[in-house]
Formats: structure tokens, C-alpha cells, sequence
């Protein structure tokens, strides 16, 4: 096969493409390092260490589900607003600098600062998943819609690599800080948080120089001379009527806020529950390491299949596979037991969330994707509430994680049965034809 040709067949054929998918590869380095491996053990171990085990947990737990909330009641009313201004790059830089500046902040935590800690995490969590809303909104607009399985797989498959690249020096640095010129896997340890600041804004430079801005597109009945936040506001009560006419975009949602929940559950609280049961800190961060390896070749896996049996039928296996990671994670004792379920999330996590953004750009009119895309990332935001939420409250009330780990399995469950409602073709055509109604309303 030609180079040329496995380009096409993994969805980076494009230099535009190629340069949006490097995005994922900049910020999964604040995914892995802060919100998966380092980050969590280093306030459990360092930042938290006066406060007993449960309680930091708990803490930890109500930081996220905080942050979560604040970028799920903000991304609606900025992306009607980017869609008005024709700004999705723009406010995608400027959550993304708020982003890095709270990551390189990282660096000044020392012993005991946990609640500096949580102020930095939070405001970290906000300028990631925040950029993230207009990142992906581009993705309808520089893909067709035969290419937006192969194309959202490839920026998860990306994801990996990039975020797993950073992983593994952070991992060298900890282990070994004299290679690197650090007096201690403490001072390493921070160096570690500060440099996914620097790894996220030089990569995210292709997006912003290959990328077009899609531009500005008016609804009918504006003018262009409205205030870009009354236009958001008017635009955002449209939208809401709006979710009735595409039924199986907001079917979609409901399933995907719910199996979603467990996901980010499972991402966010790994290492934190496995530190508090007494697992090795570098053989955790070794396992979400080889994790990000073996989601390299699935993403790019699940792409191929989506294209053969569809994204719907491909989710449906990945989130089989999460329901039996759930039960083995709830008997978790030991290290091994934990690399085996590492190795098993790398499997199915990065295809059945690329699937799931790739199904719900394509039921979705693309002259309102931000509009759209600030709800999927609501209803992703408002999913990576309730799990942790969860766990804290369980947390609270019995002192142990564990006996919360598998109200995780009722998530996967209830998600695929609601799945199972969604007629992705339908969902298509009533898309497609809105943007023609659309089309023809501004060259009357």
C-alpha cells in the first residue's frame, strides 16, 4: 500500500487534517499527565499528604466534578457566540492559554498545598475542556461526512501518541531525575506537570496555521449588526427548539451522557482510587503509559471497522468491553491486575469516544457546529459530573472506593440500551436537509 493510501484509509490524507488532528496529540498531554497519572498521585502522595487518604480523595473528586460544571454552564453561550463572530479559533486560543498558564503554575506546588492544587486543576480543567468545544466543532467543517469516522479516530489515535510521548519522559524524569540534571523525583515530579504547558502550545501551532476558520454564517432573519452575546442568547433559545427536530442527534446525547459518565469516571478516578488502595505509583503511571500505546493501533482500528459495520454497531462493542473492565476493576488488589485492565481501557477508550464525536458531527447541520458542539460538550462535561460526584459521596459515607466502582456498570448499561433508539441514517438526512433549507433562506 502506498503511503498515499494508508494516509487515506487512517484519515490524515489532508495537511488541514493532519493539523487538526495534532491538536488532540497538544492537549492529551494535560489528559495524561495531569488529569490521569501524575497530577492525582502527586496531590495524594504530596500536595494532600497531611490530610487522611479518603479525604483527599474526596476533595479531588469534588474539584473535578467543579470544574466540569463550570465549563458545562459557560461552552453553550460562547459557542453560539464564536458560530455569530465566526470565532471558533479564537476562543479556542483563549481557553487554551488560560489552560496553560494554570498548568505551568503546577510547578510552585509543594508539600501541604492542596488547595492550591485543586484552584490550579480546576482552572486547568476549564481551559482544556474548553478549548477542546471549539476544536472539535472545527471537525465538520474540513470533513466530509465519508471521512468523519476515519478523521475523529485519527485525532484520538493522534491523542495517543502525543499524549503518551509526554507520559514516558515524564515517566524517565520521576524515575531517573539525575538523567535530567533534577535533584529528586520531587523537583522531577513537578518539572513533569510544568512541561505539558509547553508541550500543549507548541503542538497546537499547525491547528492554528493549517486550520481555515470557517467563517461567519447568519441565521435567517440577522443582520450582522446584532451584539455578538444577544445574537448568542437568541441563537441558544433557537437551538433549544431546535433539539426537537433532530431527535436522534439529541437521542444520541442522552445515551452518550450517560456510558460517557462511566468513561471519564474510569479515566479520572484510576490512579487517585489506586493510590488509595496501595498500588505502586510508578506502575500505575507505567500502565496509563502502556494504555496510551495500545489505544494507538485501536483508534485507528476502530476507524476501519466503523467503516465496515458502522459507528454505532463499533461503539456497542467498545462499551461491552468497558461493562467487564468495571466488574475485574471492582476486585482490583494488585498491580498486575491493574496493568491487565490498563491494557483493556487502551483498547476501546480512544475508538468509542472518537465514534461517538464522529456520529454526532455527522447528524448535526454544520453551519451551527460550535452551537452544537457546546451542547455535545455539555452533555460530555455534565457526563464527567455525576461519577465522580459518585464517588465522592460513596467515599464519604463508607471511607472506602471501592463499593462505588460499580454503580460505574449501571452507566454502560442504561447508555447502550438508550444507543440502541438511535437511527444514525435518519439523523443524517434531517441534518443535511436543514443546511440546505438554510442554504436556500440566505441566497433568497
Amino acid at each position: 500500500m502506498s503511503g498515499a493510501g494508508l494516509l487515506d484509509r487512517l484519515g490524515l490524507h489532508r495537511r488541514d487534517l493532519r493539523a487538526w488532528a495534532m491538536y488532540d496529540w497538544a492537549n492529551s498531554a494535560f489528559q495524561t499527565t495531569i488529569i490521569a497519572a501524575v497530577f492525582p498521585i502527586y496531590f495524594q502522595r504530596v500536595a494532600a499528604a497531611d490530610l487522611p487518604g479518603a479525604v483527599a480523595t474526596e476533595r479531588f473528586a469534588w474539584a473535578t466534578t467543579i470544574a466540569i460544571l463550570i465549563v458545562a454552564i459557560v461552552a453553550p453561550v460562547l459557542g453560539a457566540v464564536a458560530d455569530y463572530g465566526g470565532w471558533k479559533k479564537k476562543f479556542l486560543a483563549g481557553f487554551l492559554a488560560v489552560g496553560v498558564l494554570a498548568t505551568a503554575a503546577m510547578y510552585s506546588i509543594q508539600r501541604g498545598d492542596w488547595m492550591l492544587a485543586l484552584v490550579l486543576f480546576v482552572v486547568g480543567n476549564v481551559g482544556v475542556a474548553g478549548s477542546i468545544v471549539f476544536y472539535e466543532s472545527l471537525l465538520p467543517h474540513i470533513a466530509s461526512e465519508q471521512e468523519l469516522d476515519r478523521v475523529s479516530s485519527a485525532g484520538y489515535a493522534m491523542g495517543y501518541v502525543g499524549g503518551g510521548i509526554l507520559l514516558a519522559i515524564n515517566l524517565a524524569m520521576i524515575q531517573k531525575p539525575g538523567w535530567f540534571g533534577l535533584a529528586d523525583a520531587g523537583i522531577a515530579t513537578r518539572w513533569s506537570l510544568a512541561s505539558v504547558a509547553l508541550w500543549w502550545v507548541v503542538f497546537s501551532l499547525p491547528l492554528f496555521r493549517h486550520v481555515p476558520e470557517p467563517g461567519r454564517l447568519l441565521d435567517e432573519g440577522e443582520t450582522g449588526a446584532e451584539g455578538p452575546v444577544r445574537a448568542a442568547a437568541s441563537r441558544l433559545a433557537v437551538t433549544f427548539r431546535e433539539l426537537r427536530q433532530y431527535k436522534q442527534a439529541f437521542l444520541f446525547l442522552l445515551a452518550f451522557l450517560i456510558y460517557n459518565d462511566g468513561i471519564q469516571t474510569i479515566i479520572r478516578m484510576a490512579t487517585t482510587y489506586g493510590a488509595e488502595i496501595g498500588l505502586d505509583d510508578s506502575a500505575m503511571i507505567t500502565a496509563l503509559l502502556i494504555t496510551q500505546f495500545v489505544g494507538i493501533p485501536f483508534a485507528f482500528l476502530f476507524g476501519m471497522i466503523a467503516d465496515r459495520i458502522g459507528a454505532k454497531r463499533s461503539v456497542f462493542i467498545g462499551l461491552g468491553a468497558y461493562a467487564v473492565i468495571t466488574l475485574l476493576g471492582y476486585r482490583m488488589s494488585n498491580n498486575i491486575q491493574f496493568f491487565a485492565l490498563s491494557v483493556l481501557v487502551g483498547m476501546v477508550q480512544g475508538g468509542t469516544q472518537a465514534l461517538s464525536r464522529s456520529m454526532f458531527a455527522a447528524m448535526i447541520p454544520r453551519d451551527k457546529s460550535s452551537e452544537f458542539f457546546a451542547f455535545f460538550g455539555v452533555f460530555e462535561r455534565y457526563a464527567g459530573i455525576l461519577g465522580p460526584a459518585i464517588f465522592a459521596w460513596t467515599v464519604a459515607q463508607t471511607g472506602s472506593s471501592r463499593n462505588a466502582i460499580l454503580s460505574v456498570l449501571a452507566f454502560f448499561v442504561i447508555g447502550a440500551l438508550i444507543l440502541s433508539r438511535v437511527d444514525v441514517e435518519e439523523g443524517r438526512r434531517v441534518a443535511r436537509a436543514a443546511e440546505q433549507h438554510a442554504h436556500a433562506a440566505r441566497n433568497r
